[in-house]
């Protein structure tokens, strides 16, 4: 392969330069097919940091929506019991996963022939869109039936760019990482939806242990996002003067679709992604809602219950590292299978013990478990799609595996489990859904290829 120079606007500085000068580009004069990404610069914390910031505030984000989901639900959706309030205010959060597949492939395509950059550019500025809404929409006592409507439209646009992000970031993330640690640098996406599911676990205790219930439900809830609305504009800071690694820039004026045939030429890799996304979907949401399931299912005070948001938060980064390493030091397809199945036959022997103890200690242990085995086989995942696809449709096929995936399973496990619960009355269903989801993943994992040999296809 030769490596050829990357593409820069006039002003590095400036996201509207930068697409601009993407879109002055001839495709006839675009670059050799065979072209390798040669990012300009060192890779830096500043780089990572950057392409990692997108999926960090979803989960900032997403997080405390689900801590909050109790008060929200009071707030936009009044009910004859707290129960369906609750469901409402889940079935809203679920909204946010409907435009997920509408973000990741006409984002994903984007960023395939634009470019990794305006890509992430322009899912932080739809991300400010939906969370500024989110912040200020004032309740249904206020305007009445406008305000969940507002709401539901706001989650839309979140999930629209959050469907996008994924995919352009990991593949930038593993085209500037350097040989024999794709694994590593891709496992840093994960690691930063552990430090900002922590940051919203302290911001909710800090809010729960300070603040009267009342004051909590009238506008506590809304601090989080506000200060979600406060660390933006230093992920768009980040992401403007990032380098460019797709080595095949062609004209984009717009946001057009990748031809289909290279994506049926994948379908069966992408069809086996989506099963992999599940059960890491699943485990993963179901770790942001143990906090909610603490309050409403186990009856454990507020402060005791964001606890599970702190255990989740500390162990994701560490573990989510961890199985970077372990992936670029073994292989992908052991690091992804062992911690699923032994969350398989760990889970529901762990929810008995917490029901049976529903203590401090009890939570933090179980959701600590849970989330250490989701995060070893979830950051393995991570670079196990990527590198097996070409460059030309690296960020539109993740996008669509991870969009899909979580579409169907990450907005809708909360709703699921809590529905489960109440029709049953068994409080350990959360950990059967999980079981069921591990298995299928588990059988996916074992029929994708293994590329950790594999050099990064043009």
């Amino acid at each position: 392969m030769t490596a050829e120079a990357v593409i820069y606007p006039n002003d590095p500085t400036d996201p509207i330069d930068a697409i601009d000068a993407i879109d002055a580009i001839d495709p006839s004069a675009a670059l050799p097919a065979d072209a390798a990404p040669a990012p300009s610069t060192p890779v830096t914390r500043r780089v990572v940091a950057a392409a990692v910031a997108g999926n960090a505030l979803e989960f900032y984000d997403f997080g405390s929506y689900a801590f909050f989901a109790v008060y929200i639900g009071k707030a936009f959706f009044p009910a004859a019991n707290p129960f369906a309030s609750l469901m409402l205010a889940l079935a809203v959060f679920g909204v946010g996963f409907v435009s997920r597949p509408l973000g990741g492939i006409f984002i994903g395509a984007y960023a395939d022939r634009a470019g990794r950059r305006p890509a992430m550019l322009l899912t932080i500025l739809l991300m400010t869109l939906g969370t500024l809404g989110l912040a200020l929409t004032p309740s249904y006592d206020s305007i009445g039936l406008a305000a969940p409507i507002i709401m539901v439209i706001c989650r839309l646009v979140q999930g629209l760019a959050l469907g996008g992000e994924v995919g352009p970031s990991t593949a930038f993330l593993i085209e500037i990482a350097p040989p024999g640690k794709r694994g590593l640098y891709a496992s840093w996406q994960l690691a930063s939806q552990g430090a900002a599911s922590l940051l919203a676990g302290l911001v909710g205790m800090a809010l729960t242990s300070t603040l009267a219930p009342d004051e909590l439900q009238s506008w506590g809830w809304r601090v989080p996002f506000v200060f979600g609305l406060l660390i933006i504009p230093l992920a768009i800071y980040l992401r403007r003067a990032l380098p460019e690694t797709l080595g095949h820039v062609g004209r984009a004026r717009g946001i057009a679709l990748v031809p289909p045939v290279r994506l049926r030429s994948h379908s069966r890799l992408i069809f086996l992604a989506v099963l992999v996304v599940i059960g890491a979907t699943v485990s993963t949401y179901l770790g942001m809602y143990m906090t909610t399931y603490a309050i409403a299912t186990l009856k454990l005070p507020p402060t005791v219950a964001m606890s599970a948001t702190v255990a989740v938060g500390l162990t994701t980064p560490l573990f989510a590292l961890a199985g970077g390493w372990l992936a670029d030091r073994y292989n992908r397809r052991s690091v992804m299978l062992i911690p699923r199945i032994l969350t398989a036959l760990l889970v529901v022997p762990a929810f008995m013990l917490l029901i049976e103890a529903r203590s401090t200690a009890a939570l933090i242990g179980v959701t600590t478990i849970l989330g250490a085995l989701t995060a070893i086989s979830a950051a393995a995942s991570l670079v196990a799609v990527p590198e097996l696809l070409p460059a030309s449709i690296r960020a539109t096929g993740l996008s669509i595996a991870y969009a899909v995936g979580v579409a169907l399973f990450g907005g809708s496990t909360q709703l699921i489990v809590t529905w489960l619960i109440g029709v049953t009355g068994d409080p350990a269903m959360p950990a059967w859904y999980v079981v069921a989801t591990s298995i299928v993943t588990a059988l996916a994992i074992m029929a994708l290829p293994e590329g950790r040999d594999r050099e990064l296809a043009s």
